[in-house]
């Protein structure tokens, strides 16, 4: 999982500081709400042209990994 997460970056000058994959424009929150959504990694990778099934995975490793850093709490509407 480590070796995913290399490939998400943070530069404030792409994407306003935003969590990326590899200092691309595609920020990390895009992807997964893609996936939220009830796309696929095909679906991304087939829309995406430049990206690979590893930065989807990373997405995925990225937001794991923040979640089990931060107190999340859902509220209920």
């Amino acid at each position: 999982m480590e070796n995913l997460i290399k490939r998400i970056t943070i530069d404030p000058e792409i994407a306003h500081g935003k969590p990326t994959i590899r200092n691309t424009r595609y920020a990390v929150s895009y992807i997964l709400e893609y996936l939220a959504g009830g796309d696929s990694i095909e679906d991304l990778l087939e829309e995406f042209k430049d990206l690979e099934k590893e930065d989807v995975l990373a997405c995925l490793a990225y937001a794991a990994q923040t979640v089990n850093f931060k107190d999340f709490r859902v509220s209920a509407a």
